[in-house]
């Protein structure tokens, strides 16, 4: 029968499991922590009798502390609302799950001072890895770089560069959409973008253009405009509205989000403007409700869904020791 230890008694330690059971402590040690191959069957079984009758329990915040192996990962995301950043976070928190380790989720809306916040919080709570989805540049990221904890970078590279990191070749997405659009026949061409620019939103941008500029269309010819905002939804209406602002609608615009263009649409509704007989839009993401609100909307599709278990091979290859390294996922042009 097991005896209960009474209210206030020191806890009991491996030392007095050990001296009782006539083993080492390392002995006791590796037979609470179930390896048991290097004991006979008799010492196991003494052990954990006396285990038992004692009320000895592991200290596993003292364990976590000595390996730094809690066995939960921090995920630092920004925007929550957002489909595409919940889609990560709901592929990453399954491939964690599935290789045994609990995921803490945190929204940094964009900040660097949120996002500090949380990298010293996590800190203190020993996690085993950081998972930051588009970091933005702060001291503790920094900081957090420089001390070699287990961090991937995701969406958005290191903004202070190198790193571990998973995403897509976002120049390629923006010249997918740009040839889309010009096998189309259409010259035309427009693109809106929100002023505090991601890496991620630049290089889709940055491909559009320069794809159009290497088919013939000169960087002055392609419209530009810009909003300011952290709510692409927001960015697009906006920034629609500073494009065609006492001028005609052009014939293709390119949104580095979906969202984005949700924005645009909706200020081609309220203006009478046919999409896409009008105007055909391409945006980026292949959110997962276009298929409901968004037959118009031809769109690069993100595999986030794969994002997870590229995300926990990084983590893992970092524990182990390896350098860090960059995984690219392929993409796709869905066409509507």
């Amino acid at each position: 029968m097991n005896k209960q230890r009474p209210i206030g008694q020191e806890p009991v330690s491996l030392a007095t499991v050990a001296a009782q059971a006539g083993v080492s402590v390392a002995t006791v040690s590796r037979i609470v922590n179930g390896e048991t191959r290097r004991a006979s069957a008799e010492t196991v079984e003494r052990v954990q009798k006396l285990v038992a009758a004692l009320g000895y329990r592991p200290n596993h915040v003292g364990r976590t502390l000595r390996r730094r192996e809690s066995r939960v990962v921090a995920m630092l995301s920004p925007n929550l609302d957002n489909p595409a950043m919940a889609a990560i976070a709901a592929s990453v928190e399954t491939a964690l799950r599935s290789a045994g380790y609990v995921m803490i989720l945190c929204d940094t809306h964009d900040r660097a001072d949120l996002q500090d916040e949380y990298l010293h919080v996590m800190r203190s709570q020993v996690v085993q890895g950081y998972i930051v989805v588009n970091p933005v540049r702060s001291e503790a990221l920094s900081d957090s770089v420089a001390r070699g904890d287990p961090m991937v970078f995701v969406g958005r590279r290191n903004p202070d560069g190198g790193g571990a990191f998973v995403g897509i070749d976002n120049r390629r997405a923006g010249e997918d959409a740009a040839n889309h659009l010009w096998e189309r026949g259409i010259r035309n061409l427009a693109v809106i973008h929100p002023t505090q620019g991601s890496s991620a939103t630049r290089d889709r941008v940055g491909g559009f253009i320069t794809r159009l500029e290497e088919l013939g269309l000169p960087d002055e010819a392609v419209r530009k405009a810009e909003a300011p905002g952290l709510s692409h939804l927001e960015v697009g209406y906006s920034a629609a509205q500073r494009l065609v602002d006492g001028k005609p609608w052009p014939e293709g615009l390119f949104c580095p989000s979906d969202l984005m263009a949700y924005g645009a649409y909706r200020l081609a509704l309220e203006t009478g403007v046919r999409i896409p007989e009008d105007c055909r839009i391409v945006g980026v993401d292949d959110n997962k409700l276009n298929a409901w609100i968004a037959p118009w909307l031809t769109s690069v599709h993100i595999p986030y869904a794969d994002f997870g278990a590229k995300v926990v091979d990084q983590l893992q290859a970092l524990w182990a020791g390896e350098q860090p390294s960059e995984q690219l996922l392929p993409h796709t042009l869905i066409v509507r």
